[in-house]
Formats: structure tokens, C-alpha cells, sequence
């Protein structure tokens, strides 16, 4: 159409969309990476706040707070039309179930060098997994 671009999102893992000037809109659909068993680090943005918004299926957010390492695990069951603001520097990490999409909406230069990844304890990815476990959705069955 005239001016304007359409995308069908057909994909697994994440997929930046569109950047444009300072902004980028991207998809993270379900892929290994996001299995609940797979969970063993978070990330957090030095730069940016980063937008969640579930398109189909399920997916729980997990932060970590917002110290120098991730701190107590918390939680919450994405719902639709809902719209999941993790803050600048908050910890965070995500699992989705095999139907599961989520919109992404950062800033265009959110790379690897602004966004330190680290390791977490085992009590950490123990708190992850039972808070995921209490959904069957998240059982996933590979």
C-alpha cells in the first residue's frame, strides 16, 4: 500500500522489525533459548527502557531488580493488550510457551555493549523454574 509497509511475522527467537531514528520495534517468539529449563541469566539495559507486548500465547516476565547483580526473583503472567514497561537497569529475563510472541518496542542502539548479561545463583534459577512450573503451559514437553 501506498506509504505504508506491512511484515508477516513468521519466526522463531527475536526479530528486529523496524528501527527508525532513535526507536526500534522488534518480536521474540518462542524458541529453545526461552524454555523455562534454559533460564540461567538476566540482562539489563544501561540505556533504555524496554516495552512487552503479548501477541499470542503465554509468557512470564521475571525481574531481578535494579542493583549491580540480579537480587530477588519476582514475577508476572503476561496478559494481552497489556503493556510491560521494564524499567532502565532492572534485571529481567523471559520464558514463553511454544505459542508464545511478545512485540518489543527499545531504543535502536540497545546492543550487548549497554546491556550486561549475568549468570545467576541457584537459588535464582530454582525460583525461576517453581514460578514457572505452577503454570502447565510452561512444562514444556521437548
Amino acid at each position: 500500500m501506498n506509504g505504508i509497509e506491512r511484515t508477516k511475522i513468521q519466526h522463531q527467537g527475536y526479530l528486529p522489525l523496524i528501527d527508525y531514528e532513535t526507536w526500534r520495534v522488534a518480536v521474540l517468539s518462542y524458541c529453545l533459548d526461552v524454555r523455562l529449563d534454559q533460564l540461567v541469566t538476566m540482562q539489563r539495559h544501561l540505556e533504555t527502557d524496554e516495552v512487552f507486548v503479548l501477541l499470542e500465547g503465554n509468557c512470564v516476565l521475571f525481574s531481578g531488580g535494579n542493583g549491580e547483580h540480579p537480587e530477588e526473583i519476582q514475577w508476572v503472567k503476561m496478559e494481552k493488550n497489556q503493556l510491560y514497561n521494564v524499567k532502565k537497569g532492572v534485571w529481567h529475563t523471559h520464558t514463553l510457551d511454544e505459542e508464545g510472541s511478545v512485540l518489543i518496542i527499545e531504543n535502536q542502539d540497545t546492543t550487548d555493549d549497554n546491556s550486561p548479561t549475568e549468570t545467576l545463583k541457584e537459588a535464582q534459577i530454582e525460583a525461576i523454574r517453581k514460578a514457572g512450573d505452577s503454570f502447565d503451559i510452561f512444562c514444556q514437553k521437548h
